[in-house]
């Protein structure tokens, strides 16, 4: 598999003078001003309609991977799991709602996002699209990679970003992670993003 990281360059690439100290973040940079996100038409796990009013009155954070992915994506959705549960026993009032968007179109069916992403929690969500391309352009539009990679032998292997991607209540792109991940950070470092447009 292969896995493209999202760099800090790329991230700097978005940030637009930010009025006063940047906040400090452990596992990637906050963006200012936020961008808005154009709309998009994905399909959830239960076969429904996924756009970007479904990010809309609550902070959410997007992973891109695929179910066959043999570590980037469990460990990652593993630790946004841990994340959620620290949250939950804490009381935080801000929980993100974290989003599994699949790279994979052709295997993950939305039958098959609703057997592995309750696995990790319950609570978060998995999407796909109806077509490879549908998938691609969403992603162009937050900067994530997203590509299939065609074999000699007929198949074909995945590449996509290990980044997550936090978007704020107005659906707007607000910040980019891309580690180190640990529950014990990233909750910090939300706890900052969402203090920052408090």
């Amino acid at each position: 598999m292969g896995v493209i990281a999202a760099t800090a360059a790329g991230a700097a690439l978005l940030w637009r003078g930010h009025a006063g100290p940047p906040i400090a973040l452990a596992t990637g940079s906050l963006l200012e001003p936020r961008r808005d996100l154009p709309d998009f038409s994905l399909i959830d796990e239960h076969g429904l309609r996924f756009t970007r009013s479904n990010l809309k009155g609550h902070w959410s954070m997007l992973f891109f991977g695929y179910t066959n992915c043999p570590d980037l994506c469990p460990t990652t959705l593993a630790v946004l799991a841990a994340m959620a549960k620290r949250q939950r026993a804490a009381g935080d009032p801000d929980r993100p709602h974290v989003v599994f968007v699949s790279v994979d179109a052709k295997r993950d069916t939305p039958a098959r996002l609703a057997q592995y992403v309750p696995y990790f929690d319950p609570e978060f969500t998995g999407v796909t699209g109806s077509d490879q391309p549908s998938i691609e352009a969403v992603a162009g539009q937050l900067g994530a990679e997203a590509s299939i990679i065609p074999q000699p032998d007929g198949s074909y292997s995945v590449e996509h970003s290990s980044a997550i991607f936090v978007v704020d209540p107005f659906g707007r792109l607000t910040a980019i992670l891309t580690g180190p991940f640990s529950a014990e950070a990233l909750q910090s470092d939300f706890r900052r993003i969402v203090g920052s447009h408090a």
